[in-house]
């Protein structure tokens, strides 16, 4: 992806995709296309997808949802998610979410701009369209690497058996 200070644009195939936990992630706006303001991702899960309630200590995050259902916790609030909805989630609440109708594709940014780096860190380049093959997480790995960039694991995903019972909003 090029940048030009003076403004740029972003093909639907030039983004960087990763495979990040068991999500397709596509860079479309980084800290160094934005002089670090923001991050903006499209990506995309599978049902049942969620990962560990975690805290953003350095930068808020929001999603906009495209296609699917998400079931959201954010500290002691619920809410679900779905297509033309915008869920923002603020630093140092604990919060998770799980894909409740699946896939879930969306859009998300995070301010200020860095979350970028932590999905190159710990994903992997995407090597075909779609989805990963699920897998399991290298807990201590993820730990170490989320500690790096301010933020912290705070639990177990949300289930979708335990969206079922959560009151949303």
């Amino acid at each position: 992806m090029s940048f030009d200070p003076r403004g740029y644009v972003v093909s639907a195939d030039s983004g960087d995709s990763q495979w990040f936990l068991d999500t397709r992630m596509t860079v479309l706006a980084g800290g160094d296309q934005t002089s670090g303001a923001f991050t903006l991702l499209e990506w995309e899960a599978g049902q049942g997808f969620g990962p560990p309630r975690h805290i953003h200590q350095r930068e808020d995050e929001a999603f906009y949802v495209l296609d699917g259902e998400l079931v959201v916790e954010c500290g002691d609030r619920g809410w679900t998610v779905s297509p033309g909805s915008l869920v923002f989630l603020p630093r140092g609440i604990p919060h998770a979410f799980v894909v409740s109708k699946g896939p879930v594709r969306g859009l998300q940014i995070t301010s200020p701009a860095g979350f970028e780096q932590m999905i190159t860190e710990l994903g992997r380049p995407a090597e075909r369209a779609g989805l990963p093959e699920p897998s399991t997480p290298d807990i201590p790995r993820m730990t170490a690497v989320m500690a790096r960039y301010s933020n912290e694991m705070a639990g177990p995903p949300l289930t979708l058996e335990e969206s079922a019972t959560s009151g949303s909003e």
